[in-house]
Formats: C-alpha cells, sequence, structure tokens
C-alpha cells in the first residue's frame, strides 16, 4: 500500500498507512520484547511479603507485565503484575543488596486475575501484598539493571493493547501471547480514574510510537510539559528507608532527591580533641590579626584567617543537633511531663559532641544562604527535615527550622552569633533560643546555648571549651533543667574539662540532679528513689548507631545553598592550599558587599523566614504544627525548601477512594487530547470512534467485575 500524505500547520507530511503502522508496531514489540527477555536473563531478584521475611522467586518481563514464577523453569507461576497500574520506586536500604518497589498509586491490586497461560489465581494470595510488591536485588548493579528493564517495559505497557487492536484492522494477525497479554491488561476491575489513566495509556502510547498522525510539535511539548515532573531524577522516586508501610507518596508531587552524606570529619572525646597546634607558618597571620584588635572588640566583621576555618558553613554547624533526633521521637512519646524533659535533656545533650579536630570555626553566612539536609527514621519511618537560612549579615542571624510531623516535634528558632575578644582569649557567643513543640501535645521548651570560649592565643596551649548556664523550660508543664558548662579551672587536671552539672525542676521541687563530662558520660541522680543512672554516653557504639543525614547532591543545588556557594573555599582548604582559600573567601566576600552597596536602603526580604508579628522571633514561612493524622496524611516530603505533607484529600466513589486532584488532572488530560484528536482529519475521527468503542467496553467489563463483586 502507499503512503498516504497529510497536511500539518501547511506542511505536507507522509502518512503511513495502516498496515505500515502495524508493521512498524509489531517490529517494535519484538525489539521491546527481545530486549526485556534479556535483561530477565542477566539477573534475578528476591521478593518479599513483610519486613521479617523474603522469597527467592524468579521474574520474567514482557512489555506491560511482569511474569513471577516459583523457579527459573516457569513451570510454577506465582503471579503476573500489571504494569500499565503501576509506578517505580527506588528503596534505599542498609541491608546487603538494592531495593526497589512497585506500587499501585491508588492502592489498588497490581495482579492480573489470570496467568501467561490462562491459570486461575492461586499463590498470589497468600504472602504477597496486593497493591505493592518489593523486589531485592543481589547487588546495585543488578538493581539498576531490573529498574531499567521496568521502566522500558513501563513504558511500553501499550505496545499489546495497541498491536492487538490494530491487528483487527489490518491483515497482520496478534499472536495468541499477545491476545492473552491483552486480555491481562484489562481483566482487573478498573474505578472510574483508573479507567481515565487507561484511556490516556492508549492516547499517549500511540502519541509516544508514531511521528506521523501526531507530530505537531504543540501537542508534543504539552505532553512533555505534563510528564516533566514524573521524568525527574530519571523518571525514578525515592522513598524513606527499608520499612514497610502502607500509606506512599503518590505521584503527583517530586520530592527533593537526597542521598547519604559520605564523609564528615569528627574528632574524638576528650581535651586533646580541643587542643591547636599553631605552625610556625601561621603564627605571622595571628599576630598580625591580634595587632588589628583591642580587648572587647566584635570580631564579626574581622576577617579571620582561613586556616583556622572549618570547611562548612555556620548553617551546616547548626545542624549537628539532630544527628540523635529519634530521641525527640521517643520524648513525645513519653506519658509523664518529667519523662519528656528528661528524654529532651538527653537528646539536648546530644548535639555537643560531633566536632572537628582542634580549634575550627565554620564559615559566616553570606546574606541568603541556605542550607537543608534530613534524618532517616528507621524506627519510626519518618524523616526529620533541617532548613537554614542566613536572614541576616549586620547582625549576623541565622534562621532554622526542624521538623518530623510524623513523629510529632518541631524545632524553630534563630541564632545571632556574637564575638567578643579579651586578649588572650575570645568567647563565640550564641545568642538566641530554639523553640521545641510537640505536636500532639502543644507543649513548647524554650532552649538556650552555651557559649565556646577559647584561651591561649598570646600565651599558653591553644584550647576550646564550653561555657555558661543553659535552661530547658516548658511554661505549660512547668518543668525546668538548668545546665552549667563549666571551664577549666586553672589548677584543674584532665577530669576537670568539660564538666557540666545541673538540676531538672517541676515546679519549686527539684527531682534529679545531673553531673558529668558533655563529651562522655552523664548521670542523673534522682531525688524521690535515689537511683543513679547514665542520662548520656556518647559511646563508639551511640556513635555509630546514629541516624545517618542525607544531603542534597551538588549538582542539585540552588546557587546560593551552602556547600555549592563555599565550594571553591572548601576544596581549597582541603587541598591545605590558604593562598587560594583566602582568595576564594575574598571574592564571595566582596560578591556579598557589592550587594549590599547595590540595594542600598532597600531592606533584605528572605526567602523561607520572616519576623514573627509580636515576638520579631525569625519563624518558617511555610510551619506546619498540626498534629500528624495517620488516616489523612500520606508522607511529609521537602521540595526547594518547603517542607510539606502530601495528604490523602479524597472523596468515595463507588466504595472506592481516590485522589480527587490527581484524577481531575487525568480528565483535564483526556479532554485535551480529544480536543487535539477533533482537530485532526477523517481518519483521526475513526479513530476517535474506536476511543469511544474501547472506553464503552472497559466501562461495560468494569460495570459487570464490580456486579461480580457485589
Amino acid at each position: 500500500l502507499q503512503s498516504e500524505s497529510r497536511m500539518f500547520n501547511g506542511v505536507e507530511k507522509d502518512c503511513p498507512s495502516p498496515t505500515e503502522k502495524l508493521a512498524r508496531k509489531e517490529s517494535l514489540k519484538v525489539e521491546v520484547t527481545s530486549l526485556l527477555e534479556m535483561v530477565s536473563s542477566c539477573v534475578d531478584s528476591c521478593i518479599r511479603g513483610s519486613l521479617k521475611s523474603w522469597t527467592r522467586l524468579w521474574c520474567a518481563l514482557k512489555p506491560g507485565v511482569l511474569l513471577i514464577y516459583k523457579t527459573p523453569k516457569t513451570d510454577h507461576w506465582v503471579g503476573t503484575i500489571l504494569l500499565s497500574a503501576c509506578k517505580l520506586i527506588e528503596r534505599p536500604s542498609k541491608k546487603d543488596g538494592f531495593c526497589f518497589k512497585l506500587y499501585h498509586p491508588l492502592d489498588k491490586s497490581i495482579w492480573a486475575v489470570k496467568g501467561p497461560k490462562g491459570e486461575n489465581v492461586g499463590s498470589i494470595t497468600q504472602p504477597l501484598p496486593s497493591n505493592y510488591l518489593i523486589f531485592r536485588a543481589a547487588s546495585e548493579s543488578d538493581g539498576r539493571c531490573w529498574m531499567d528493564a521496568l521502566e522500558l517495559a513501563l513504558s511500553c505497557s501499550s505496545l499489546y493493547k495497541l498491536t492487538a487492536k490494530a491487528g483487527k484492522e489490518g491483515d497482520i494477525s496478534t499472536t495468541s501471547e499477545s491476545s492473552h497479554i491483552l486480555n491481562l491488561l484489562q481483566s482487573t476491575a478498573l474505578t472510574d480514574t483508573e479507567l481515565l489513566q487507561l484511556n490516556d495509556t492508549v492516547l499517549l502510547g500511540n502519541h509516544h510510537m508514531e511521528h506521523d498522525g501526531f507530530s505537531d510539535k504543540s501537542e508534543r511539548e504539552a505532553h512533555d510539559d505534563w510528564d516533566a515532573a514524573a521524568n525527574e531524577n530519571g523518571g525514578r522516586l525515592t522513598e524513606e528507608s527499608d520499612v514497610d508501610q502502607s500509606d506512599e507518596l503518590s505521584p503527583g508531587p517530586q520530592a527533593t532527591a537526597y542521598v547519604e552524606q559520605s564523609t564528615e570529619e569528627m574528632a574524638e572525646a576528650g581535651e586533646a580533641s580541643q587542643v591547636e597546634t599553631v605552625s610556625e607558618e601561621n603564627k605571622g597571620l595571628i599576630w598580625s590579626l591580634l595587632k588589628q584588635l583591642r580587648p572587647g572588640m566584635d570580631l564579626s566583621k574581622v576577617v579571620l584567617p582561613t586556616f583556622i576555618l572549618e570547611p562548612r558553613s555556620f548553617l551546616d554547624k547548626l545542624s549537628d543537633y539532630y544527628y540523635h533526633a529519634d530521641l525527640l521521637s521517643q520524648a513525645s512519646l513519653e506519658e509523664s511531663a518529667y519523662g519528656r524533659i528528661k528524654q529532651v535533656l538527653r537528646w539536648y545533650l546530644s548535639g555537643f559532641y560531633k566536632k572537628p579536630k582542634g580549634l575550627k570555626k565554620p564559615y559566616n553566612p553570606i546574606l541568603g544562604e541556605t542550607f537543608r539536609c534530613c534524618w532517616l527514621h528507621p524506627e519510626t519511618n519518618s524523616c526529620t527535615f533541617y532548613i537554614a537560612e542566613q536572614v541576616s549579615h549586620h547582625p549576623p542571624i541565622s534562621a532554622f527550622y526542624v521538623c518530623n510531623r510524623k513523629d510529632g516535634f518541631s524545632i524553630s528558632g534563630s541564632i545571632l552569633a556574637k564575638s567578643k575578644f579579651y586578649g588572650n582569649s575570645l568567647s563565640a557567643i550564641l545568642d538566641g533560643k530554639a523553640r521545641l513543640l510537640f505536636l500532639s501535645r502543644d507543649e513548647e521548651y524554650v532552649i538556650t546555648m552555651p557559649y565556646a570560649h577559647c584561651k591561649g592565643i598570646l600565651y599558653g596551649t591553644m584550647t576550646l571549651e564550653l561555657g555558661g548556664k543553659v535552661t530547658i523550660e516548658c511554661e505549660k508543664t512547668k518543668c525546668v533543667a538548668e545546665l552549667e558548662f563549666k571551664l577549666k579551672p586553672f589548677l584543674g587536671g584532665s577530669g576537670s574539662v568539660n564538666q557540666i552539672n545541673g538540676k531538672i525542676f517541676v515546679g519549686e521541687e527539684v527531682l534529679a540532679t545531673v553531673d558529668g563530662h558533655w563529651d562522655n558520660e552523664v548521670f542523673i541522680h534522682e531525688k524521690r528513689s535515689g537511683q543513679q543512672e547514665i542520662l548520656w554516653n556518647p559511646s563508639p557504639e551511640i556513635r555509630s548507631g546514629r541516624l545517618k543525614r542525607q544531603v542534597v547532591q551538588l549538582d542539585q543545588q540552588g546557587e546560593f545553598e551552602s556547600e555549592r556557594l563555599w565550594r571553591h573555599v572548601t576544596s581549597a582548604i582541603m587541598d591545605r592550599d590558604q593562598v587560594r582559600a583566602t582568595q576564594e573567601k575574598f571574592v564571595l566576600e566582596e560578591a556579598q558587599r557589592r550587594d549590599t552597596r547595590e540595594r542600598g536602603d532597600k531592606p533584605w526580604l528572605p526567602q523561607l523566614f520572616h519576623p514573627h508579628s509580636v515576638t520579631s522571633e525569625w519563624t518558617y514561612k511555610h510551619m506546619d504544627t498540626r498534629p500528624w493524622e495517620p488516616e489523612r496524611c500520606f508522607v511529609q516530603f521537602e521540595k526547594d525548601g518547603v517542607i510539606q505533607t502530601q495528604e490523602k484529600s479524597q472523596r468515595q466513589h463507588n466504595g472506592l477512594s481516590y485522589s480527587h486532584s490527581w484524577a481531575s488532572q487525568q480528565k483535564v488530560k483526556l479532554k485535551y487530547l480529544l480536543m487535539s484528536y477533533s482537530n485532526q482529519c477523517a481518519r483521526c475521527s475513526k479513530e476517535i470512534k474506536d476511543i469511544a468503542m474501547l472506553e464503552a467496553s472497559i466501562t461495560s467489563i468494569k460495570k459487570t467485575q464490580q456486579d461480580i463483586q457485589r
């Protein structure tokens, strides 16, 4: 048959005949099937139905379906997953191997009702769940290979349906296998939303396979824009942990992709880690700096030499307090007010031991600089998010917000960093408060910070200590914890380094006293029982078992995110090139001065924080302090600095629930495509009628199966 011609935007283009199009589809189907079978033969995977047990099964991929067998011989069929209804999600795992998941975004069954050779449903109903399946490959390379193959199979799930439909019109008949898989793809009971999704698959499958009848540029761009969010990060989502959960993030929002931090610097406990030996090369720099200083002078405007800098921003430094945020998760579950403040104090003490060796000062953040990270909680399958922004440069104010709605806590606050020079010593004072809120209890704990004291600048040994009195106070429960960080006395020995002591009050009554070393064991003495126990001890086991911090990859960060902003300075410091580090630091500081001059009297407007109208304290713009509702909330996630919760904003339809917003989007998408079709030629009109007939057929099947279910 000769090719026909069709007019698009005034340009004549060849339009292949139905037989040619069908032949091309058939060829593509064979090509994809061959590729999938080749991938299937390369790797195998384990499948689990629960956290405690794994079942070793064998899988074979076909366009649109995943066939699962008990043995490699494919004679014991376990189940068939309908890929057209599934989404693919990556699941980072702490165990050996590599995990990923196939799941239905509407929590409906992913299984076909018959096997590849017409077998009846049997074994898929026991340990395997109905609306998702978790896979574990032996290695990451195997897992990535499987995910690539699954993505190919997902994108080609319309091949069999289109080929079978076209086979009735053309001269090429469908194979028995393709006919049976067509029946599999249409054999499940469909909700209205799933029906729309299936219609879109038919339409968009044709759109992807051909470049003749649907080659109008505006249509392609509209479709690409629609799917742009879904294709972020390689078309894959990531999940918080390798823990089972019933509610999944639906495919609507796209959260920031976090990866586990690869390396970090942390000194051991004790006085030795707080002593700095200055090289002869750098002593001259210190003396030249000291000549500019006078006792009592504020150091916030003094440019410090780069050799004393810790290669990270102060915004990053403030996140050190949340490596043990799981202690706050436990605190929110404590029934007694005393039990809660004791657990809060334990968490507070956990934030001090993580520090670099020697005397190191983090970078002064640039105005508008931001930093974000998170920690995954394996025990509760939740995530603690941390967002910080430099909201003022003179005076230097850093605002931060921490939230884990699922575990029931949030922390907000702002820190004004001050430095004072006293001759042979200097102090870094963190002026500000953090407010810890337990969401379900509406309890707020106001927390203050100690100061850092560096001595031995002119003579003696340069050492760094923490000093001052701090409080943790809850007005609602009348619980107060007072803690004093003590500086080493002039004649004190090694046992007097990093000492702390304090008390816990409820009202006027002292319930317990606390003493020990903030980088070692801290004991609590209960007044009523007379017992003594360890409140906190950052032992090697505790350090190794803390939460793993997740960060944003450098190429995914914005220009004003800390790691990317300071990357050249950090690189020079890590290379021990102080000259280049100073030059790179000067470039950033000079750019900030230029921006300040250009802005003039116009006030700076932070991106993520604003001053509170009553207290003038800086608060997070997107703060959400509502208690977590498991029946309503899917998952908490972060995107572009905005921490938000995806909720099950649902309505009921025929006894089945689905996301109204997602369904509405699908309807708009279908309507747009049908309008596009209506502008085409007579052949396209016929295709519209075919689609309508297909929709009517599916509706009939749906109704029949709903009757059977009833």
